[in-house]
Parts: structure tokens; C-alpha cells; sequence
């Protein structure tokens, strides 16, 4: 038995809830980790998983383990990476994680930059607007956009972004310009479920806090879409700033009531903070974080 494999494997299983989560995030049949989490209790003489038909649970045994096995996985990794060169040189691949438009408008523009500067390092980005979990997915850096909670991750910030109503420049001459928020109640409104509610905008913060109830003519799921309707002059929609800054600095869109604007949301480079960094990513770190802020100062 491969004891090293088997720890990984379990705690995937825990990490990811089941075994044949655990079984499709290692990329092996679901039998080989039901097998081995046999072999690896059978070793320890002892039950580390109770399995019943809707979750698993962990025994006492199997939590005090738990514990052992994330410290001994991470000592292996940080002896690959001190053996690779991780820590003398920026080498291997960095793992960023950043929500899709704002990863693709600018992520993305900074990551080529970074590549042409660093040629022994290699990227892989996902753009999802999903939070990952780092540790747990073995994420080196994310791009969050929002307050953070409380936890022992590192945050860097590099900007803000404001959430801003729009509408095109043809509707707004039809139909009037708003300037307060229950002014809204007489306007179309395209809702984008990711940002708020479908049936209210809330507007301003703490206890100068107003929710407004928009009448949704057009309710979609991604803000590209938002803002393709605004621009064809449906009506009005409330999205993130750098959503929209380049159709607005175009002119196919106007930014009304920006006195009423919620406060802006933080942008951060978030990472686990361990207590040596990979000179990957402290130097992507060093080149991403100034050239980020460049951008969001440029931005709406």
C-alpha cells in the first residue's frame, strides 16, 4: 500500500464529501477509493469513516488523523517544492482562480505580462465566479471581489468596484432619467441574478439603506446579457462597474443616480498565507498587484 497515497485519497474523501466525489477530483475509478480507504483502515486497525447510504462522518480516530495527514502532506509538498526550486526561484505552476469578466477584461491581460517575464513559470487560471475553496483545491491565488470574511487567508488590495445602474442613452431620452431610486418604479428593469435579488435594487448603506421593488421586464444569468439589453434600450440594469465600463466609455450606455451608489466592493489577491511563499508566487504577487491597481483606477 502506497501509505502517502492513501492519506491524499482520504483526505480528498473528507474534503469532498463522498467517495465518488473524491474519486472524480483524483481522476481514478470509485473502486480504487473505496479500496484503499479498506487497506488504509485495515492497516490502522481501526475505522476512520463511518459510510451510510446518504453521507460520511468521521470517527474520532478518523479526526485525529485527519489532522496528521493534512501536516504530513503538506511537509511532502513543501519538501517537492523546496527540492524543485520553488523557494529559490520562480519556477512550476501557479494556480489563480478569478471571476470570469473581470478574470478575462483583467486577470488575464496581467497573467500574459507576467509569462513573458517568467518563462520557468506556468499558469493555470479558472474563471468562475463560484468561491473555491483554496487549501482544499489546491489553489495558490485568488481574485475576490467583495468584503471578505474573517480567516487566516492573506489579502492584498488592489482596488474597488462600484455597483452602478445603467440604461442606454436612447431609453433614458424616451423614457426619462431617474434621479432617485423610487423613481424606478416607473422604468423597465433587466435583472441579473448574480448580483441581487430579481424584485428589489437596494441603494446607499447601513442605516441610509433603501430597497427599491423594479418591475423585471428581462431576467437573465449572466451580465454580458444585462448589458446587450440595455444597450438595445429595454431598460434599465444594475450591474458590476467593470461589466459595463467599456460600452459606457463607448457611449452605448449613462450611469444614473451615482449619489445613490451602495458603497464600492473590495478587490483582493487572496492566498493561503503559509509561512514560506514559493518565489512563483511572490513574484507574481510583486508584478500583478501594482499593474491591477493601475487598471481598477482607470476603470469606472
Amino acid at each position: 500500500m502506497d501509505r502517502l497515497d492513501a492519506m491524499s485519497l482520504f483526505v480528498a474523501t473528507v474534503e469532498a464529501g463522498s467517495l465518488s466525489a473524491a474519486a472524480r477530483r483524483a481522476d481514478v475509478p470509485l473502486a480504487t477509493v473505496s479500496r484503499k480507504l479498506s487497506e488504509l483502515e485495515k492497516h490502522l486497525t481501526t475505522r476512520l469513516l463511518n459510510r451510510s447510504t446518504r453521507r460520511l462522518t468521521l470517527t474520532d480516530a478518523g479526526q485525529s488523523y485527519l489532522i496528521a495527514c493534512r501536516r504530513i502532506l503538506d511537509e511532502v509538498s513543501d519538501a517537492e517544492r523546496t527540492a524543485a526550486g520553488e523557494y529559490s526561484s520562480p519556477t512550476g505552476e501557479l494556480v489563480i482562480t478569478a471571476p470570469v469578466v473581470f478574470g478575462r477584461l483583467h486577470v488575464l491581460p496581467v497573467i500574459t505580462g507576467f509569462l513573458a517575464l517568467y518563462p520557468q513559470v506556468d499558469v493555470r487560471l479558472t474563471l468562475s465566479d463560484r468561491i473555491t475553496q483554496l487549501v482544499e483545491e489546491h489553489i495558490d491565488l485568488a481574485v475576490r471581489i467583495g468584503e471578505l470574511p474573517d480567516s487566516a487567508m492573506v489579502a492584498i488590495r488592489v482596488g474597488s468596484i462600484r455597483r452602478i445602474v445603467c440604461a442606454s442613452p436612447a431609453y433614458l431620452a424616451k423614457r426619462s432619467t431617474p434621479a432617485t431610486p423610487p423613481e424606478l418604479a416607473g422604468h423597465n428593469c433587466i435583472t441579473f441574478e448574480g448580483l441581487a435579488a430579481p424584485a428589489t435594487w437596494s441603494f446607499g448603506s447601513g442605516k441610509t439603506e433603501t430597497a427599491v421593488a423594479v418591475r423585471s421586464r428581462l431576467q437573465v444569468n449572466t451580465a454580458e446579457a444585462a448589458i446587450d439589453a440595455a444597450i438595445a434600450g429595454l431598460g434599465l440594469t444594475k450591474v458590476l462597474s467593470y461589466q459595463a465600463d467599456a460600452a459606457v466609455r463607448a457611449g452605448a450606455l449613462r450611469v444614473v443616480m451615482e449619489p445613490f451608489e451602495p458603497p464600492p466592493w473590495p478587490v483582493s489577491l487572496v492566498h493561503a498565507g503559509q509561512s514560506r511563499l514559493p518565489v512563483k508566487l511572490r513574484a507574481f504577487l510583486d508584478f500583478a498587484a501594482p499593474r491591477l491597481k493601475e487598471r481598477l483606477a482607470r476603470s469606472l
